[in-house]
């Protein structure tokens, strides 16, 4: 039988050191990335071991796996992500042992699949040579990070994913030659050089898409979205500090 998820690591975080594992999922609901159920994108789940995700963001514990990301519950933000649904579960089949440790097997059943880094948690929190290793080997993929200033940022990261921003004057500070992804306020203008996120634009799934690959696309268009969801109206981007350049 096939496995359900593989574990790509488990070790300390690359951000705090505190015990983390990514555990890699086969089948996906999530209609917004591909098609439901097995073809859709593999998700990657970045979670603490050593307590369960909701816990951990209610306690102030998520740093270790999405640094000091605005939009998390404890920084009183807009992150979409239901953390006692789906990273629950994925964290109470990690301690169950249903996921596999073959990493060939994982190899081969990435080869023509599309790869999502981090479903949950900030690909950052994991070691770079992991992600771009499996980007490699991946048909395409999409990824984020908020951690482009964090001291232990892995900068070889920007060719595989997106550096996620929030205001325009971050905008300025994205590093020559990197892409990122913008959270924008629904008053907010478009700036130079943005494409909408196709999925809100014209209802393309990130598997049809794959514009969120980080640098792979050279001058392709850095890619924004308007807030939206039951927490939009927490989103204060005049709040926030432009990220280091």
């Amino acid at each position: 039988m096939k496995s359900k998820g593989y574990i790509l690591y488990t070790g300390p975080s690359v951000l705090d050191g505190a015990p983390i594992a990514v555990i890699a999922t086969m089948a996906s609901n999530n209609v917004k990335t591909g098609p439901k159920g097995v073809r859709n994108m593999i998700q990657t789940w970045i979670i603490r071991t050593d307590i369960a995700p909701h816990i951990a963001a209610r306690d102030g514990l998520d740093s270790s796996v999405c640094g000091d990301c605005i939009h998390k519950p404890t920084n009183g933000g807009t992150c979409y992500v239901t953390l006692f649904q789906a990273p629950l579960q994925v964290y109470k089949g990690y301690h169950s042992g249903i996921y596999s440790h073959d990493l060939g097997a994982f190899e081969k059943a990435l080869e023509g699949r599309t790869l999502r880094i981090g479903a949950y948690g900030d690909g950052a929190a994991a070691p770079a040579d992991m992600w771009l290793k499996y980007a490699a080997i991946a048909l395409g993929h999409t990824g984020y990070t908020h951690q482009i200033d964090h001291p232990n940022f892995d900068r070889r990261l920007l060719d595989v994913l997106m550096v996620s921003i929030d205001t325009e004057k971050q905008a300025l500070s994205v590093p020559t030659g990197s892409r990122y992804f913008r959270v924008k306020a629904p008053l907010d203008p478009v700036l130079a050089g943005e494409v909408e996120c196709l999925s809100d634009s014209v209802g393309k799934t990130c598997a049809e898409c794959l514009l969120c690959d980080g640098a792979q696309r050279g001058k392709g268009k850095n890619v924004y979205i308007t807030v939206h969801g039951s927490r939009a109206s927490k989103f204060n981007p005049s709040d926030i500090i432009a990220i280091a350049a």
